[in-house]
């Protein structure tokens, strides 16, 4: 199964380019996961392990590099419309749902797969944005089931459930699935009522201070949690990272870090 997923990945990329890059970022990552994933560096934390490095190192730093340049940015925002029809909405969300749904049950793969798995259902001149209706619905039932994966199978399927089985929180569904639903609530809430005023606020600040900013933090965040060798693993991943947008893939074969050891076996 996650062999196959994993071909689909690169199979659906929209050039020969990117589909070569994005075999050589699944290769690489894979690569990187089996080096480093057994691995038990003692950091600051009670908590840590390599998934806090190893993510900020692939998914992080490679997009604050990018913004070192200072030419990015946040771009010209539009009218809130939504120019999507409603029935494309609805079913590009649903099947986001669904597949994150599925995959909560399935080791290795992300909410991202999730999303690019459900793209087929968008309608096709909305692919962008409907990748981002995909991936809200393919995030929030995958945060929804992950829990329903931990309390019936007992393995930890998302990082945050392995926080939550490192940290011995009570397993109590009744309390555990009112959390979720009040946080999706939230972030709805938060994002119609602030988020245009987030983005004025950052549209002006330095991209360039502000990228540096975090990817010192980011390599502290991974100190905390493993210790040197978490600056380490920091240090190597983000290259690897930076990969697909250099070839203009996804940055979905990254997940092969877990998907990639966990299908052979390593």
């Amino acid at each position: 199964v996650l062999g196959a997923v994993a071909c689909y990945l690169v199979a659906t990329e929209s050039s020969v380019r990117a589909a070569v890059g994005g075999v050589l970022a699944l290769a690489a990552s894979t690569a990187l996961g089996a080096v480093v994933l057994d691995l038990s560096p003692s950091g600051v934390l009670p908590v840590g392990s390599v998934l806090a490095p190893l993510f900020a190192g692939l998914f992080g730093a490679p997009i604050l590099v990018e913004s070192l340049r200072g030419d990015g940015g946040v771009p010209p925002q539009g009218d809130p419309v939504i120019s999507i029809p409603r029935v494309g909405v609805g079913v590009t969300a649903g099947a986001g749902a669904l597949t994150g749904a599925l995959v909560a049950y399935v080791p290795g793969v992300s909410a991202g797969v999730a999303a690019t798995l459900a793209l087929p259902a968008a309608p096709g001149a909305y692919r962008a944005r409907g990748f981002v209706i995909a991936s809200s619905g393919a995030n929030t039932a995958t945060a929804v089931f992950a829990l329903f994966a931990l309390t019936g199978l007992g393995t930890p399927r998302t990082g945050v459930t392995v926080a939550l089985a490192d940290a011995n929180v009570p397993l109590v569904l009744p309390v555990l699935l009112p959390v979720v639903a009040f946080a999706a609530a939230l972030g709805t809430l938060l994002v119609v009522s602030v988020g245009d005023r987030y983005l004025r606020v950052a549209g002006r600040a330095d991209a360039s201070r502000l990228s540096l900013a975090v990817l010192v933090g980011l390599a502290g965040l991974s100190y905390l949690f493993a210790g040197l060798a978490g600056v380490g693993i920091y240090l190597v991943a983000t290259p690897i990272g930076l990969v697909p947008a250099r070839v203009g893939a996804r940055r979905v074969h990254l997940m092969g870090v877990l998907l990639g050891p966990l299908a052979l076996g390593l």
